[in-house]
């Protein structure tokens, strides 16, 4: 027998030549499961998504004690300049009331002016839109309807407050009321009450403070928290009058809720501002066109 004409031991199969057989049902059922990342950001509702938290709050809260305090060296350097002794400044409603409405607007201004800086450089985000003032969600009524809804929510708040102040309130002078003794510093704080306070303070407290706190907490605590945060700040001017603090308290939460149903800060500055609007229009008719006030000099 010729060795040549053995059979040659069985070859494996060239790869290259060769397709390899596809089970249809193995591929059909893979036996490992791909892991479906999970984002975070889509769990929280849009009312609550921001990109600042608790770090941004406490500079936001580091920058309004630098800049009061920088205001009060400013009004110091001021007041030594035009040679203005404290002694005028206590005993002049004016000269006390102007000033305070001074350290309001700029306050006002400083604290906006970083929001707005901190939303375009450091979040590059437009202002408005992310800090809360979506557009109100339609509804079956009228635009215009809804409007006026929210700021009759207002007007009826503003009696409630004023109803139970005058049931519950105490009788000892408030720190505020030093600012309704001039002709002149009323228009003023009138003007600011309602142009520019409603508008500042609900971007403040229900567009930053807000969505940072119920998302951390829950929505619940979240309106509390902020209302009582809110009331509590204005304390200053009402020392004293606790049941005046302890109803500032339940308008802060009543604006935050409304900022939480409606998901927009539009609804609570609306609410803000029937509410303001009917207390200055009030204090306007009480005294009878401001006429029981002391005219300016």
């Amino acid at each position: 027998m010729n060795l040549n004409d053995d059979p040659l031991p069985p070859q494996p199969p060239d790869s290259s030549e060769v397709t390899p057989r596809i089970d249809p049902q193995t591929e059909a059922a893979p036996t490992t499961i791909p892991e479906v990342p999970i984002v975070l950001e889509e769990l929280v509702p849009e009312d609550l998504r921001a990109a600042w938290g608790w770090l941004d709050l406490s500079l936001f809260l580091l920058v309004g004690i630098v800049a009061f305090l920088g205001l009060g060296l400013i009004l110091i350097a001021g007041i030594a300049l035009a040679h203005i002794h404290l002694a005028e400044i206590q005993t002049s409603p004016r000269l006390a009331g102007i000033l305070n409405v001074i350290a309001d607007v700029f306050l006002f201004l400083t604290l906006m002016g970083y929001l707005a800086l901190q939303m375009r450089l450091r979040f590059r985000v437009p202002f408005w839109r992310t800090i809360g003032w979506r557009p109100l969600e339609r509804g079956y009524s009228p635009p215009a309807l809804r409007l006026f809804g929210f700021i009759a929510t207002g007007f009826v708040l503003a009696l409630v407050v004023q109803i139970g102040s005058t049931i519950f309130g105490t009788k000892t002078e408030l720190p505020i009321e030093r600012l309704f003794e001039d002709r002149l510093t009323v228009i003023l704080v009138l003007v600011l009450s309602v142009l520019m306070a409603p508008l500042v303070e609900e971007t403040i407290f229900r567009g930053y403070i807000y969505p940072v706190v119920a998302r951390s907490f829950g929505r619940g605590i979240g309106i509390v928290a902020t209302g009582t945060l809110f009331g509590l700040l204005h304390a200053a001017q009402l020392w004293g009058g606790w049941t005046q603090i302890a109803l500032l308290v339940f308008v802060g939460i009543v604006l935050t809720y409304t900022r939480a149903a409606t998901r927009t800060v539009v609804a609570s500055y609306l609410v803000h501002l029937g509410y303001n609007l009917t207390v200055s229009v009030g204090f306007i008719v009480g005294t009878h066109w401001l006429k029981v006030l002391p005219p300016p000099p």
